[in-house]
């Protein structure tokens, strides 16, 4: 959700009843442009809150030139004093799946450990040895904002195009979608590198826009029924919920440009969702 639109929008992405206190809004109001001016960001979004069990962990992203690359993710714990969260790397994604479990704790510095049992070697020369990995929260919180990013960040069908030169931008002349397009699940995509439109075959991709449809559409989401889509508001708001991320709420007011998700959650994957469909 762009930082500029958080006052107004906030309440219609709160999900499971989650919002922001007054004072919280004010003080994120006044350290997103500072931020903003600090890193000379061209945006910056606020992303939402992770649950912990002594503080809260309040997440912006920082937009450079390229809307969907190269994005800065920052943490707060207070709504004032920003901190960079290192990218996520595929060994400290790993490292996070082995070791780290249950509810965050609200300190950056604690840290996960597990041990275990593996089988090293070939042959004769196999043996078992003890393993343990160690990964503190603030690595957790990296990979855990990179997961849901990847799994659940939404924007509506033509609300980014994509230049001949690669780079993804707003779509200015983006003007929303007609209530009826909106109430289509396939209408609305999700903003990270595709997966299913690179396995398309040229047959299936004749009808495309390259300059609009460059990304995956949540109608080819496994399981299906992940996503729950419903108009809220008297009809006036397309409001999208993450059954695999319990607590990402994405909103749409159709006929206008305004658009925006926000996770309010505790950061766990919902392990029960193939059990709920």
């Amino acid at each position: 959700m762009d930082s500029d639109s958080l006052h107004y929008f906030v309440d219609l992405a709160a999900g499971d009843g989650l919002t922001l206190s007054g004072e919280q809004r004010a003080s994120l109001q006044t350290s997103l442009v500072i931020l903003q001016k600090n890193y000379k960001f061209s945006r910056v979004l606020f992303w939402g809150k992770i649950l912990g069990i002594k503080c809260d962990y309040f997440i912006a992203q920082g937009i450079e030139e390229d809307e969907m690359k190269n994005k800065k993710t920052l943490y707060s714990l207070n709504c004032l004093d920003w901190h960079l969260l290192p990218p996520a790397t595929d060994s400290m994604i790993a490292d996070v799946e082995f070791a780290a479990e249950g509810r965050f704790t609200g300190d950056p510095s604690h840290e996960y450990q597990h041990t275990e049992m593996r089988t090293q070697g070939e042959g004769d020369e196999t043996k078992e040895e003890e393993v343990t990995v160690k990964v503190n929260e603030e690595s957790r919180l990296a990979v855990t904002v990179f997961n849901i990013d990847k799994d659940a960040s939404v924007v509506p069908r033509g609300a980014f195009i994509k230049s001949p030169g690669g780079k993804v931008k707003t779509n200015l002349s983006f003007k929303g979608l007609h209530p009826t397009e909106a109430a289509k699940l396939r209408n609305y995509l999700h903003f990270r590198e595709p997966v299913n439109l690179k396995m398309k075959s040229i047959l299936e991709m004749a009808d495309l826009n390259p300059a609009v449809d460059f990304l995956d559409p949540l109608s080819e989401d496994i399981p299906k029924g992940s996503w729950s889509l419903q108009f809220e508001r008297g009809g006036t708001v397309c409001a999208l919920r993450s059954l695999l991320w319990l607590g990402l709420t994405f909103f749409h007011i159709p006929q206008t440009p305004q658009h925006g998700y926000i996770y309010m959650g505790d950061g766990l994957l919902n392990l029960d969702l193939p059990f709920m469909l």
